[in-house]
């Protein structure tokens, strides 16, 4: 695996090395200039080579990859598409579809692929015959395995989110798909960060790519102002109304651990604010892609939201994320606060810790290499709890990065 050397960034996307039909594409689409994914990226794999693209999620990593496999696209006339793109959930796919529309050149035809969508609405899109094919590991082995879909013509691979892929368990089936496309093919992976499972996969299914890391060496962007406030569990509810009324979000996503318990705490905010939405599994196919719409257009304010789809919500007008539940995963914190200061633009990230989460709290702060302010509302004051070994015996403080030690105490 080879690293890109450092040469001066491009700025303009008529220095990428694109034909016109490409660049007439990017012009009506908007786009001004390049980000730094798509700047670094595009000409190495506009230039044939496998390439792992490491960047923070809302950084343009989806045109970094479309691009260069429109670039390079012809008419395919065999049966099935030319290129892949893999992904975690079903939101991203379907966002990832909606670009590709957006950039795609006259005659270019894509298909999301994906669970919660009836087969026979997918079959007969294939039928007509495609170019790239956008879809969730799970559903394209299913396709795959019923013989309706055909991979022996792909040219062009990508592995969009591969580390939360991997998070989520998907390696085995993303192996498979992968084993059943050409070996002379080009292959792409993006991720946020790069633990063992993804190098792996990018030794085993990429040839010499080159590494292009563009992740901040902070986990955390610097405009998100991020605070914590502990409370009681029976007063979180009440806590939740009065943050929402302090700060008067633009829009807000609200993290919950449970399915179940988005769903209640979507209902029981409902009640106050009128513009709330959930989002979680157990919802239909149809309900949570409306759900997405209403919140992509501003209709709805407040989103409730699990972490499987957390990812798959890329919003540049979200203001702030609110950890309702902290989620056990201090990988997960940075995911979910991810979501808001998009682009550069600032951001809010306030945490609710209960009693008994001060370890808790503190393993996210070691992670992200931050010690998060504190906060209180009067009358919701929670005092941390002290974390105490397997044997009962209280743990000494755990100093963070040298400005002060967090202070716990046994009182609830």
């Amino acid at each position: 695996m080879s690293t890109a050397t450092k040469i001066e960034r491009p700025t303009t996307f008529e220095q990428l090395n694109l034909n016109e039909a490409v660049l007439a594409a990017v012009k009506r689409a908007g786009y001004v200039k390049p980000t730094p994914i798509q700047a670094y990226l595009i000409p190495r794999a506009v230039a044939g080579r496998d390439v792992l693209g490491q960047a923070q999620t809302g950084t343009g990593k989806t045109a970094s990859f479309l691009l260069p496999f429109y670039n390079a696209w012809k008419p395919n006339g065999g049966p099935g598409p030319s290129g892949i793109v893999l992904a975690p959930t079903r939101e991203l796919v379907i966002q990832i579809q909606e670009e590709a529309e957006k950039l795609a050149p006259p005659n270019f035809k894509s298909v999301a692929i994906y669970g919660g969508q009836r087969f026979g609405k997918q079959t007969t899109a294939m039928r007509a015959g495609f170019d790239l094919a956008v879809g969730t590991p799970g559903r394209i082995l299913d396709h795959l395995g019923r013989g309706t879909l055909s991979l022996a013509n792909v040219r062009f691979a990508v592995l969009d989110e591969a580390d939360r892929m991997l998070d989520i368990g998907f390696r085995p089936d993303i192996e498979k798909i992968l084993r059943r496309c050409p070996s002379a093919r080009q292959t792409l992976l993006l991720s946020a960060t790069l633990p063992e499972p993804v190098l792996r996969l990018a030794v085993r299914y990429m040839i010499n790519p080159i590494h292009i890391n563009l992740s901040p060496k902070k986990l955390t962007v610097d405009k998100i102002k991020q605070t914590y406030i502990t409370v009681s569990r029976e007063n979180k509810f009440d806590l939740l109304l009065r943050v929402l009324e302090r700060e008067k979000p633009r829009q807000c996503i609200i993290f919950c651990e449970r399915k179940l318990w988005a769903q209640r705490l979507s209902d029981d905010l409902s009640e106050h604010h009128v513009r709330v939405g959930a989002m979680h599994g157990n919802l239909a196919q149809n309900e949570r892609e409306s759900i997405m719409k209403s919140f992509r257009s501003g209709e709805l304010h407040i989103m409730i939201a699990t972490d499987v789809v957390g990812r798959g919500i890329d919003v540049t007008g979200i203001s702030h994320i609110i950890n309702y539940d902290l989620p056990d995963d201090p990988e997960n914190y940075v995911h979910r606060i991810g979501r808001t200061g998009r682009m550069g633009k600032d951001g809010v990230a306030i945490a609710f810790v209960t009693p008994d989460q001060g370890e808790q709290l503190t393993r996210i702060e070691v992670f992200i290499n931050k010690q998060l302010d504190s906060e209180t509302f009067e009358n919701f004051e929670a005092v941390l709890q002290k974390p105490v070994d397997e044997d009962g015996e209280p743990k000494a403080n755990v100093p963070v990065f040298g400005r002060r030690t967090r202070k716990y105490s046994n009182r609830l």
